[in-house]
């Protein structure tokens, strides 16, 4: 049975796609869960408008990533930490301690899932810390831990 999908199926395709399915497959699950329609004529064109929109919409929040990635690369976030000889921190500063410092110093809100810190920071210094802001956009941010004074 050709369908026309509504919304994104994993392991069937995308949004606005037509594909060949099961007719049970799309009878007792892509129908009733409102995932597809039947093929035809008018459902066609409801795809275009989808694919329309959908395509609108991307290059929007592609736009708002590359913006805010401009922004974020003129930061430099200044962490003050505990440290032990060896210039080595005695805690660590983490993917959400970035996070939260953007929020609360620049007013600047991201996910810290999205920010791509392997290990948590445990030396003094300054690294860049890129942060994923759209499958197509990376931004960089300086982040700098200084000695706190005793």
């Amino acid at each position: 049975m050709e369908v026309l999908l509504l919304k994104n199926v994993p392991g069937v395709g995308s949004a606005g796609q037509m594909k060949k399915v099961n007719d049970g497959y799309a009878r007792n699950y892509l129908f009733p869960q409102k995932l597809a329609v039947p093929a035809t004529a008018g459902a066609v064109k409801q795809a275009e408008t989808i694919k329309a929109a959908a395509a609108r919409r991307e290059a929007k929040t592609l736009g708002e990533a590359q913006e805010l990635a401009r922004q974020l690369g003129q930061i430099t976030l200044t962490f003050r930490a505990k440290a032990g000889e060896g210039d080595r921190l005695f805690g660590s500063i983490t993917s959400g301690d970035i996070a939260d410092a953007l929020a609360r110093d620049k007013h600047i809100t991201v996910d810290k899932r999205k920010i791509e810190l392997e290990l948590p920071l445990k030396e003094l210094g300054e690294k860049q810390v890129a942060i994923k802001l759209h499958p197509e956009v990376t931004a960089q941010v300086t982040v700098v831990v200084e000695r706190e004074p005793a």
